[in-house]
């Protein structure tokens, strides 16, 4: 921005509710940093933590906790108790560890396995997702697995896009593109979408959200409203309801334009 640019004013984004999911909190390639700057300037009333927030599969191999990721839990604390917001954590597949110890309530901090979210068209139904999914479900080797094949594409990733960077092109996410792969032969997505309506169905829901595939979706399914949040590792995306009751799926570049944000880089840029 020159001199003579005026002064940009910063804002912060007013929400009713605020569904983030996939933070992946101990992994390298987790975008704490930007999730927790997108937190901080989005005040809202309940924050929904919508599962593998922290990746206790990754951690318990190879760690990687950093200081941005600490930073994202202290953002979340701030916000329950500078901001009095009504945090729900829904546990994931990668933050399983949390079984032993669900429901849990502790003043304006629940954690629990699903949320009903109360909307004026009706009620919400919001779980991670990993449910929905035969690999996750039936054959939790097998996903492991597929994570630690995930993490080294995202570490190859790295390098391919600083070589990229240096020929003036834009990144390609190798690892998304193999995972979508994957999950096509796997868990069509036809048959994801199925469950999704057969389940918002049976609970007499007017919509279901989730995460867990890393698939951004805002659609309707017939009559059934579909959401997912994203993920922090590369589609840097988070579900907010306005307080007009509309749900809209927002990426990290999209709020940083609409407060007038710089973006916030990554802790880690060059390939290692």
């Amino acid at each position: 921005m020159s001199d003579l640019d005026p002064i940009r004013e910063k804002s912060k984004l007013r929400v009713r509710t605020v569904i983030v999911s996939d933070v992946h909190l101990g992994m390298k390639d987790s975008k704490a940093l930007q999730a927790a700057h997108f937190l901080r300037h989005t005040p809202c009333e309940k924050l929904i933590l919508n599962g593998d927030i922290i990746d206790a599969w990754h951690l318990q191999r190879l760690g990687g906790w950093n200081q941005g990721h600490t930073g994202f839990i202290r953002t979340v604390l701030r916000k329950m108790e500078k901001e009095n917001t009504q945090v729900i954590y829904l546990r994931g597949n990668h933050d399983d560890i949390l079984d032993r110890f669900i429901p849990i309530q502790l003043d304006n901090l629940s954690i629990t396995e699903e949320h009903l979210h109360a909307t004026s068209r009706g009620d919400y139904l919001i779980v991670h997702g990993d449910g929905f999914d035969a690999v996750t479900t039936n054959h939790a080797w097998l996903a492991k697995l597929g994570g630690y094949g995930y993490n080294a594409l995202l570490r190859f990733n790295r390098i391919i896009d600083w070589v990229r960077k240096l020929f003036g092109k834009e990144p390609f996410s190798l690892a998304k593109w193999a995972k979508a792969k994957v999950k096509a032969k796997v868990s069509p997505m036809g048959r994801w979408e199925e469950q999704v309506v057969e389940l918002a169905r049976w609970r007499q829901c007017a919509g279901l959200i989730c995460g867990h595939i890393h698939t951004p979706t805002d659609k309707m399914l017939g009559e059934i409203h579909y959401l997912n949040s994203g993920d922090w590792v590369e589609s840097m995306t988070a579900i907010i309801e306005h307080f007009d009751g509309r749900f809209e799926v927002i990426s990290y570049d999209d709020f940083c334009r609409r407060t007038n944000r710089e973006p916030k880089e990554a802790l880690q840029t060059e390939p290692t």
